[in-house]
């Protein structure tokens, strides 16, 4: 199997098969009509355009898989498939775990420092509630084990939340080691809880895309939303530790225009929120460079960092 992370410019795939993630039929400036797709396999996405509708010798639609022969091309310095060939793939052809993006990471092992961190969390109240979610709840647990933490953008992987909340809350205790002046436990279970809004926001795989409720609500309104009624459950939670916890959840954007509805009013928060947004910048940095060529220096312009992106020097430790 050619994986799309391997696809170089001027290859040509034949009868590979991929995942359809999405399928559009739209209309040139001549005039003429093509479609667009988006193709997946487990090591990313790439653009596919079929200009010769007679290329299509089979019935397909998205979240199909689909087999293809193509051209490799480059558009706007990224890759793109020219597709002379497509037609649904049956089951027994794939096997479809080839075609979901995994975290490189065990999944095991990390919830298992997950549950390190909730072990070492004293405040009671805070213990009792995250103890709630991660250990007592089995449909929560194998959820948020499998769920990913983004559509694209970053961490957009089966894993990609558990991984994601991990780095995060690393990031936090650090901050809490470094700044005593914290609360915490308190950052600590924020930053645990700061996404599993996106368990709802997001569907599962092959899917992996928004819900009404995503679309309407989205991911910080849910996850408060999550915390809270189970918080009244519970009987003496104090009051204001809730309102505490509450808004680092909903602050962790940090800005309005981020989706945010409140800005970091407490160091909390705003700790909360340099750790989420640090670790999502530098997936994404992580992401663009492994999808490029390894040979490239310099990868193009990107329009989420504003900038031109460059491979530095990796020195090799021996």
């Amino acid at each position: 199997m050619r994986y799309i992370q391997e696809l170089r410019e001027n290859d040509y795939i034949k009868n590979e098969i991929y995942l359809c993630k999405t399928k559009q039929m739209l209309t040139g400036k001549s005039g003429k009509n093509y479609v667009s797709l988006l193709l997946q396999d487990k090591t990313g996405t790439v653009d596919a355009k079929i200009w010769d509708l007679n290329s299509e010798t089979g019935q397909y639609e998205a979240m199909d898989f689909v087999h293809i022969d193509a051209r490799v091309t480059t558009f706007q310095d990224a890759l793109q498939l020219n597709v002379s060939r497509i037609y649904k793939a049956q089951e027994g052809e794939y096997y479809p775990e080839d075609y979901f993006p995994m975290t490189s990471q065990d999944i095991e092992g990390m919830y298992q420092e997950i549950k390190k961190f909730i072990s070492s969390v004293k405040e009671p109240n805070l213990k009792a509630l995250l103890e709630q979610f991660f250990l007592k709840d089995d449909e929560f647990i194998k959820k948020f084990k499998g769920h990913s933490a983004a559509k694209s953008v970053h961490h957009g992987f089966v894993g990609g939340l558990l991984e994601h909340t991990l780095s995060v809350t690393k990031m936090c205790q650090y901050f809490a080691e470094t700044h005593p002046i914290i609360h915490r436990d308190l950052l600590i279970s924020a930053a645990l809880f700061h996404d599993i809004g996106k368990m709802q926001e997001l569907s599962s795989f092959p899917e992996n895309d928004y819900t009404n409720d995503g679309q309407l609500l989205g991911h910080i309104f849910i996850g408060a939303n999550e915390v809270s009624a189970q918080i009244k459950k519970m009987s003496k939670f104090p009051v204001k530790l809730e309102k505490e916890l509450l808004h680092c959840i909903l602050a962790h954007h940090g800005e309005l225009e981020y989706g945010s509805p409140k800005k970091p009013a407490t160091i909390e928060a705003l700790a909360l929120h340099l750790a989420d947004n640090a670790d999502a910048k530098l997936e994404t940095m992580t992401e663009i460079l492994n999808s490029g060529d390894p040979k490239m220096e310099w990868m193009g312009y990107q329009r989420l960092f504003e900038s031109n992106i460059m491979r530095s020097t990796k020195e090799e430790h021996k």
